[in-house]
C-alpha cells in the first residue's frame, strides 16, 4: 500500500488528477519510485486557447496509440525544429536516438584510396602490437597498452591521412592525441621512417635512449607536442588552446585562421572534472576552430563506463547543452540497409533500449549471440536479419570502424560554424585483437600477445602474405616488425599525404615566425631606489612592474596577464582600463562602473584574460601561452597571478603538466603566505606552496621580500627563458601586506637569482655573533629581533635575505654529488655554506611557510641551525596574533637565538626564561600544528 495521498508507483494522487485534466509533468517512467521537475513548470503564460492546447495533446495521445512512441518521438522531433527554423524560440534538443547523426545521403564522398589505407592502418596496428607485446618480454611487467589504440587506429588514420595539418609551412594544427595510443603513434612514425626498429625494441626503455611510454614532450622534445595521458588534462588544454588561437587573432599578433585544435580522449576519461568542466566555455565562444573526437570503446581501464546506462546518450546531451555540436558516429555503413528498412522503428527502439553492459558483451562473443540476443526479442528483429548469416551479423560493424562514416564527420565537424563540434565515436576496445581480447572486461590490462594470439591477429588484419608462421615462432621472444620499402605504393601514400598536409605529426618544432624582443632595464630600474616613506605590498609593486612591461615598446604586447575572479583582491584593477580584458566579442553593455576612472572595460583586442573562478582553466591558459614559443612559433610571456594558497593546490597536476610540455612564463602566487592574509584562515592561508612548488623540478621557487628583489628575479627569469631559451618556468611570492621597501644595496644581484645574500651586517661591539635568514614578509620581525638583541641581549646578528631556498639546494645537492663522484679532488663548497661560514655563530632562519622550507638547506649551514615556521592550519585573527600563535614574531626570533647561544655555552638559560616573561610566551602550550580544536 502506499502513503496517504500517494499511488503505489510513487506519483502524488493529485498530479495525477491533474494530468488527466491536460497538466503534464516530466516525471520519470512509472517504474521508478521517484519523480525530477523537468518542463513541467516552463510555461507559466495563461493558456488563451485551452480547448486548441487540449486537441494538440489528444493528437499527440491519438499517434502514441496508434503508432507507437517512435512515430510520436519523431513528429515531436520535427516540429521542434519547425520552430527553430521559424524563429519560435524553442530550445534545441539535447537527445537524439541513438543512431548516427548524418543520414547515409548527406555523406562526404572518401577522398581516399580505401583499399590502400586500409592495408596502411593493418601495418601500423600489427607493429604497435609488436613493439608493446616485445617490450614487456624483454622486460616483464614493463607495460603498455595494446587495447585502446586498437580501438582507435581507424579514427587517427583518417586524420593523419585527410585532416591534421602539420608545421613545415607555419604552425599549423594542433593535435592533442590520448596517452594510452602512443604506440600506434610510434608505429605510424616508424612507416615514415622516422623511428626505426631499435627505437620501437626500447618502448618504455629510455635511460639510455628509447621511446617515452606517452606522449611527453620533457622526455622527447622534437617528436610529441602535448602531454595528454594525465587524464582529463588534455581536453581542458586543448579548449584552452584553441581560445588562446582567437586571442592571438583578435589581438594581431598572428593570423590563426587556419589552425585548428583536435583532441582525443576515452571516453572513460570524460569521468575526469578537467574533462568536462570547462566545455562550456569553448560553446559560449564559439570556438568552431576546436574538435574533440571522443572514443566511445564503453570500457574504462577495468569495465564498463556506463553498464547500466549509454555513455553516448549521456555526452550527447551535456555537450549539446553546452553548445556544441555533436556528431554521433555510432553504426558502420552496413547497418544502414537494416535502418532503412526498419520502416517500424523496431530497430531503432532497440539501439535505444540496449545499454552499454550489452552492447559490450555483444562484440565480446560471435554473430550467432548477437542475433539470439539483440535481434531476438521480437519478430520484426528477427524479420530484419532473417536473411543474414551469422557471419554476416557478426561483421555489422561499429561507426568508429568505418572510413566514411568517420571522414564525414571530421568533415562535417571542420565546415562547421559557431560552434566546437565533439565527435561521439562508438568503437570495440581491443578491436581485431581476437577472443580473450577484444571486449573484455580485463582487455586494458593485456600487454602481451602469445604467439598462437599473434598469428591470429596476423590473420584478421590480412597480413599472411607478409609474414609467415615461421617467422613468429621461429623467434617468439621477437616476432618481427612489418616495414614495407620506402618506395612501396603504401609508403609513398602515406607520406605523399602528409606532404600535402605540410609535414609529419606529431613534431615538435621550435621555428620562430614572429620574434621577441626582450625589455630593457628601465622598466625594473624603477624599483631599484625603494619606496621611501610610501608603504605598499609586493603584490602592488607586481601590478606597476606588470603595467611598465606591457607598455614597454616592441616587447609589451607579448605580455599575457592572466587571473582568476580575484583582480581586485590583488590590485589588478587599475589594469582593466589600461589594457582591457579580453571578450571574444568584445564588450556588449555598459559596464555598471563606466562613470569611475577605473572602470571595468572589456574588448575583442584585450590583453588581460580574466578566466574568472576556475584556477585549472586559468593554469591551461598559462599553459597555452608559455608553450607558443613552440606551438606557434610566437613566444608570449604569461604571468597568471593567483591565490597562492589556490594554485598548485588545486592544480598541481596541470602544473607538472606545464613542466612536461616545457612552459616559459611565471606563476605569481599572491595573498602569499600564512600570516599576512589576516581574517581569512585555514582554507585561505598558505603555508606550504613553496614546497609544493619545489616538487617541480625546472620550477624556480622564489620567496622575494623586497621591490628590487622581485625585479631582479624577473628580469633574470625574462633573459633565462627567452633570451637563453631555458625550457623553465617561475613560481614567484607575492604578498599583501604594505611596508616600506628599502633601496637595492650594491652587488647583491647574484646573491638574490642564486637564492641568498647579505642584507645587513651586525651591529658593531656586541660580545655575541649570530644569523638571521629571512623571507619575504617575515623580514620585519627579522629586522625587529636584530634591534632588540643587540640593544638588550649584547647579540650582533646579521641579517640575510632568502630569496630561493630551493635553489640553494639544487645547487647544494650538484656540489655534494660532485664530490662525492670525484674523491680524489678538492671538494667543492656549496654556494649557501660559503656564505654563512662568515656569521661565526648559530643561525636562525624565519618565514611565513612551514619550517620545511628552509629545512631544505639545513645539512648545509655551518654550525647550530633552528627554522621557524608556520606549520598547521591557518586562523583568522590579526597578524600579529597570527605571528604569535605560530611563533615566527620577534618574541620568538629573539628567544630563539638565545636559545641557540645558550646550547653553545654562551649564555645561561635563565636569559631565555627572562624573554619567555618579557613577552608572555606560554611554554606549556600546545605547538600550533598540534593545536586543532
Amino acid at each position: 500500500m502506499g502513503s496517504p495521498g500517494w499511488r503505489n508507483n510513487g506519483v502524488p494522487r493529485d498530479l495525477e488528477v491533474r494530468r488527466r485534466q491536460g497538466v503534464t509533468f516530466g516525471l520519470l517512467e512509472k517504474r521508478r519510485t521517484r519523480y525530477v521537475i523537468g518542463d513541467d513548470f516552463t510555461f507559466q503564460l495563461p493558456d488563451a486557447h485551452p480547448d486548441e492546447t487540449q486537441e494538440w495533446l489528444d493528437s499527440l495521445d491519438n499517434v502514441i496509440n496508434a503508432d507507437g512512441e517512435p512515430r510520436a518521438r519523431f513528429l515531436i522531433a520535427k516540429l521542434l525544429k519547425h520552430a527553430q527554423d521559424r524563429a519560435v524560440g524553442v530550445p534545441k534538443t539535447v537527445s537524439t536516438p541513438y543512431i548516427n547523426t548524418i543520414p547515409p545521403d548527406f555523406e562526404q564522398p572518401f577522398p581516399g584510396d580505401e583499399d590502400i589505407e586500409g592495408r596502411l592502418r593493418r601495418i601500423v596496428s600489427w607493429n604497435a602490437a609488436v613493439m608493446v607485446t616485445k617490450a614487456n618480454i624483454a622486460v616483464d611487467g614493463i607495460g603498455g597498452h595494446l587495447s585502446s589504440f586498437a580501438s582507435s587506429a581507424m579514427l587517427y588514420d583518417v586524420g593523419f591521412n585527410h585532416f591534421f595539418r602539420g608545421h613545415q609551412n607555419g604552425p599549423g594544427d594542433h593535435v592533442y592525441i590520448q596517452g594510452h595510443a602512443s604506440p600506434g603513434i610510434y608505429a605510424r612514425a616508424f612507416l615514415e621512417g622516422r623511428l626505426d626498429e631499435a627505437d620501437l625494441d626500447r618502448f618504455r626503455r629510455e635511460i639510455g635512449g628509447g621511446l617515452s611510454s606517452y606522449p611527453h614532450p620533457r622526455l622527447m622534445p622534437e617528436f610529441w607536442e602535448y602531454p595528454t595521458v594525465s587524464m582529463g588534462l588534455g581536453p581542458i588544454n586543448s579548449i584552452y588552446q584553441a581560445r588562446f588561437l582567437r586571442y592571438l587573432q583578435h589581438r594581431g599578433i598572428q593570423d590563426t585562421s587556419t589552425s585548428r585544435v583536435w583532441c582525443f580522449i576515452g571516453d572513460g576519461e570524460t569521468d575526469e572534472p578537467e574533462t568536462l568542466g570547462s566545455i562550456s566555455l569553448a560553446g559560449r565562444e564559439r570556438l568552431d576552430n576546436l574538435t574533440w573526437v571522443i572514443n566511445c570503446n564503453l570500457q574504462r581501464l577495468d569495465g564498463p563506463v556506463r553498464g547500466n546506462g549509454k555513455i553516448i546518450q549521456e555526452l550527447e546531451a551535456m555537450f549539446r547543452g553546452a553548445g556544441w555540436n555533436v556528431i554521433k558516429v555510432i553504426w558502420g555503413t552496413n547497418w544502414d540497409p537494416l535502418l532503412a528498412a526498419d520502416e517500424g522503428g523496431y530497430l531503432v527502439r532497440r539501439m535505444n533500449e540496449s545499454i552499454d553492459g550489452e552492447y559490450q558483451v555483444y562484440k565480446a562473443r560471435d554473430g550467432a549471440f548477437v542475433k539470439e540476443r539483440f535481434f531476438g526479442p521480437g519478430p520484426e528483429l528477427q524479420q530484419l536479419v532473417a536473411h543474414m548469416s551469422d557471419d554476416e551479423v557478426w561483421a555489422l560493424r561499429r561507426g568508429g570502424h568505418d572510413y566514411k562514416k568517420l571522414y564525414t564527420a571530421y568533415k562535417t565537424a571542420t565546415d562547421a560554424t559557431n560552434a566546437p563540434t565533439v565527435i561521439l565515436a562508438k568503437t570495440i576496445k581491443g578491436f581485431m585483437l581476437g577472443e580473450g581480447v577484444q571486449g573484455g572486461m580485463t582487455t586494458h590490462q593485456v600487454k602481451k600477445l602469445s604467439s598462437e594470439q599473434l598469428i591470429g591477429l596476423r590473420d584478421r588484419l590480412q597480413l599472411q602474405d607478409d609474414i609467415s608462421d615461421e617467422a613468429i615462432l621461429a623467434n617468439p621472444e621477437s616476432p618481427p616488425y612489418l616495414r614495407p620499402a620506402q618506395d612501396s605504393p603504401e609508403v609513398d601514400y602515406m607520406l605523399a599525404r602528409r606532404r600535402e598536409l605540410n609535414g609529419p605529426l606529431p613534431q615538435r618544432t621550435l621555428d620562430t615566425f614572429v620574434p621577441l624582443t626582450l625589455p630593457p632595464h628601465e622598466p625594473f630600474a624603477e624599483f631599484e631606489g625603494g619606496s621611501g616613506s610610501v608603504e605598499v605590498s609586493t603584490t602592488g609593486v607586481f601590478t606597476r612592474m606588470l603595467r611598465s612591461l606591457a607598455r614597454t615598446e616592441e616587447f609589451g604586447d607579448r605580455v599575457v596577464p592572466i587571473i582568476p575572479d580575484e583582480g581586485r583582491t590583488f590590485g589588478m584593477d587599475a589594469l582593466f582600463k589600461e589594457l582591457e580584458i579580453y571578450a571574444s566579442r568584445g564588450q556588449l553593455y555598459e559596464p555598471v562602473d563606466a562613470h569611475l576612472l577605473l572602470s571595468y572595460q572589456e574588448s575583442q583586442d584585450g590583453q588581460i584574460l580574466e578566466e574568472g573562478i576556475t584556477e585549472a582553466g586559468a593554469t591551461a591558459s598559462w599553459i597555452a601561452a608559455a608553450t607558443s614559443y613552440a606551438n606557434r612559433g610566437v613566444p608570449m610571456v604569461p604571468f597568471y597571478t593567483f591565490y597562492s594558497m589556490f594554485g598548485f593546490q588545486r592544480v598541481g597536476d596541470l602544473i607538472w603538466s606545464a613542466a612536461d610540455s616545457r612552459a616559459r612564463g611565471f606563476l605569481m602566487g599572491a595573498t602569499a603566505g600564512r600570516t599576512t592574509l589576516l581574517g581569512e584562515g585555514l582554507q585561505h592561508q598558505d603555508g606550504h606552496s613553496l614546497l609544493q612548488a619545489s616538487v617541480v623540478p625546472v620550477c624556480q621557487v622564489y620567496d622575494p621580500a623586497f621591490a628590487y628583489e622581485l625585479g631582479v628575479i624577473v628580469e633574470n627569469g625574462l633573459h633565462r627563458m627567452y633570451g637563453d631559451n631555458e625550457d623553465i618556468f617561475y613560481y614567484i611570492t607575492l604578498y599583501n601586506e604594505a611596508y616600506t621597501h628599502p633601496s637595492k644595496p650594491d652587488g647583491i644581484d647574484e646573491g638574490i637569482v642564486k637564492g641568498i645574500y647579505r642584507w645587513e651586517r651586525a651591529p658593531e661591539g656586541r660580545d655575541h655573533k649570530v644569523g638571521i635568514l629571512f623571507s619575504g614578509s617575515a623580514h620585519s620581525a627579522a629586522r625587529a629581533a636584530q634591534q632588540t638583541l643587540a640593544h638588550d641581549y649584547n647579540v650582533g646578528a646579521e641579517l640575510w635575505s632568502v630569496t630561493s631556498y630551493k635553489s640553494l639546494r639544487e645547487e647544494a645537492l650538484e656540489v655534494e654529488r660532485w664530490n662525492r663522484l670525484h674523491p680524489d679532488e678538492t671538494p667543492r663548497v656549496p654556494y649557501v655554506t660559503k656564505h654563512l661560514e662568515t656569521v661565526g655563530g648559530p643561525i636562525v632562519a624565519v618565514t611565513d611557510y612551514m619550517k620545511a622550507v628552509s629545512d631544505q638547506i639545513a645539512r648545509w649551514v655551518p654550525g647550530s641551525f633552528m627554522p621557524l615556521g608556520t606549520d598547521g592550519f591557518g586562523r583568522s585573527d590579526s597578524r600579529e596574533a597570527l605571528r604569535r600563535f605560530f611563533e615566527i614574531d620577534e618574541a620568538h626570533i629573539v628567544a630563539t637565538v638565545l636559545k641557540s647561544l645558550v646550547d653553545q655555552g654562551a649564555l645561561e638559560p635563565k636569559v631565555v626564561l627572562e624573554v619567555i616573561e618579557r613577552y608572555g610566551i606560554d611554554p606549556d602550550s600546545l605547538p600550533p600544528e598540534l593545536d586543532t580544536p
